[in-house]
């Protein structure tokens, strides 16, 4: 089913049983790239997608089954970008666009599938589960009761004890991410208290200027979680476009 977003074409359909939208670039504008939205389609579209949209992209999403980056999403995440790239003849290297958890799924597709990825566009990403949504250092658990079922639910695990001892965050994948040296810029507020940034961008940026790969960080001063990016994006535009080019 085809429809407008923001202005431009979107066609709905289903991908492997789950819902699937791609929104096209205006008529001869198209650029061969595609943007991916990795989680809470809808939110914030003005962070990166329309201004995108404007530059060329092509835009993709496809649902989760959950927000915590578990292998069958990332999986049918990676066939579903190569559908799309197929389908409309689009270049290979793709640009995640991941906020808050949709961060974590960029984070963990981009280490599971690098060839996938051009670069990553990364806003308050969560990475570190003890911090979010365990709430275990200076943040807020995304749940005040701390009721951690959602989570557990996810990862198929038993008790708050097994998810401490979980080594598959995406902080036990930003070395792959390191090692394949894909470009990452990434937008935090410094009094977020969801997603504290001391507690999970944070390790990001350290591991990426200690080995030289190319990342931009921009900390928005008095910024809790939301709004999510820059008030101009015109540098994570320009940071994109130089690695689509």
């Amino acid at each position: 089913m085809e429809e407008r977003w923001n202005g431009f074409l979107m066609r709905n359909y289903q991908f492997e049983e789950h819902d699937a939208i791609v929104v096209f670039p205006e008529e001869g504008t198209a650029n061969g790239y595609l943007a991916v939205k990795t989680e809470y389609w809808g939110a914030f579209p003005k962070v990166a997608e329309i201004e995108l949209l404007k530059r060329g992209f092509h835009l993709c999403y496809i649902k989760n089954d959950n927000r915590w980056g578990v292998d069958e999403d990332l999986d049918r995440k990676a066939r579903f970008i190569r559908s799309v790239q197929m389908e409309y003849g689009l270049k290979p290297g793709c640009v995640p666009v991941g906020m808050s958890c949709g961060g974590l799924i960029a984070i963990k597709l981009a280490a599971r599938y690098p060839e996938l990825i051009a670069c990553l566009y990364l806003d308050a990403p969560v990475v570190n589960y003890m911090s979010c949504p365990c709430g275990f250092g200076i943040g807020n658990p995304l749940n005040e009761k701390r009721d951690m079922s959602e989570i557990l639910g996810a990862l198929k695990l038993n008790s708050v004890s097994e998810l401490l001892a979980y080594r598959d965050m995406p902080l036990d994948h930003i070395w792959e991410l390191v090692e394949a040296e894909i470009p990452v810029v990434m937008v935090a507020g410094d009094s977020d208290k969801v997603v504290p940034y001391c507690e999970n961008g944070i390790f990001l940026q350290r591991a990426y200027k200690d080995a030289g790969v190319e990342i931009e960080v921009y900390i928005k001063p008095g910024c809790d979680h939301h709004p999510h990016g820059l008030e101009d994006p015109t540098p994570v535009i320009d940071f994109i476009m130089r690695h689509c080019e």
